[in-house]
């Protein structure tokens, strides 16, 4: 009888310790799931390049899948023609897209906000141009510039450029391939721009220039 009963407090105890133990472990998980929520829910402008890197790939995310409103305009501007649209997450700008061109000619520039500061600047510009071929069957070519600058407190940390040709025939280099190369750091004019685009925001019609 006393052996049946030690026994019983045996597995009394130990079936115990495994609710503890199963209990505890259930906690840690939902402590590390509301740290890491917590992280992709910051406030916090981003600091460096990782921290940049991270808030680019969550917002481009959200851009892609549509989920961020968004308004805007166009302008024309004697020859050049441009488009600017705006991104929105609960009434707080993310993004601008300002998009222009006129013959040969395109830019786009996007500017990645977070708490109205500007953390991420995308240049992509090309030109166009022929390059031999016939009247009903030209070749063109597009030399295509890249520019991606990394911003800490309004103040450029990195700028990273590429360069590459594509043509309308034959083998072309993949993009992803070239490599980033060290830039100037020179925003002055991009962040004019961008102030001038602020400006603008509520336009509802279309402008003449900015």
């Amino acid at each position: 009888m006393k052996i049946t009963l030690l026994s019983l407090s045996l597995l009394l105890i130990l079936s115990c310790k495994k609710e503890v133990s199963k209990s505890n472990q259930n906690s840690t998980s939902k402590d590390s799931l509301m740290i890491k929520n917590d992280s992709v829910q910051s406030d916090k402008t981003p600091q460096n390049i990782d921290e940049i890197k991270k808030e680019f790939a969550v917002l481009n995310e959200k851009l892609l899948a549509k989920k961020l409103d968004s308004t805007g305009f166009d302008y024309n501007c004697e020859e050049e023609e441009g488009e600017i649209h705006f991104y929105f997450e609960n009434q707080k700008l993310k993004m601008v897209k300002h998009f222009y061109g006129d013959s040969h000619f395109s830019s786009v520039t996007k500017y990645y906000v977070k708490n109205d500061r500007v953390f991420f600047i995308f240049k992509d510009d090309t030109l166009w141009q022929f390059e031999g071929g016939t009247p009903e069957k030209p070749i063109t070519k597009d030399s295509i510039n890249q520019q991606r600058i990394y911003l800490k407190n309004s103040n450029p940390i990195q700028c990273l450029e590429k360069n590459f040709i594509i043509r309308s025939i034959g083998k072309n280099v993949d993009p992803e391939t070239v490599p980033n190369k060290e830039g100037k750091c020179d925003i002055k004019e991009l962040m004019k721009h961008y102030q001038t685009i602020l400006k603008n925001k509520d336009k509802k019609d279309k402008v003449m220039c900015l």
